[in-house]
């Protein structure tokens, strides 16, 4: 059995929009070399990789690596060192490294919409 927990529909126009646990969603198949799972939600229909919305989609390294050199970036290690580490292309480092940041804004911005004032701040 799949543990979908920690996944939630991504429809902006299903009522179990960004529900987790909601039971909602099935695994009806997987594809790629990764056997990444396709995701379907029983309220809407709507179908979707489980990578959707991560640096992972789309991938074409295994997660693993993907990781590694995310891993690599993160501890400060230069794009050229991170390719001969990891062995792979500096461009790829370089697009993971894209993926990886636009994410990161993006989630960052959601965070931040939702985060109360900081009273501290206030002009007195």
């Amino acid at each position: 059995m799949d543990d979908l927990s920690r996944f939630c529909c991504l429809n902006a126009h299903c009522p179990d929009h960004g529900k987790r646990n909601h039971g909602n969603l099935t695994v009806p198949a997987r594809y790629g070399p990764n056997k990444t799972r396709v995701l379907r939600c029983r309220t809407c229909k709507a179908r979707f990789s489980e990578r959707k919305g991560t640096p992972l989609f789309d991938a074409r390294l295994p997660a693993a690596r993907v990781t590694a050199v995310l891993a690599h970036v993160a501890e400060g290690i230069g794009t050229r060192k991170t390719a001969r580490l990891t062995g792979v292309h500096t461009n790829t480092v370089t697009r993971y490294i894209r993926r990886a940041g636009q994410h990161a804004r993006a989630l960052h911005d959601e965070l931040v919409a939702f985060s109360p004032d900081d009273p501290r701040s206030a002009v007195r």
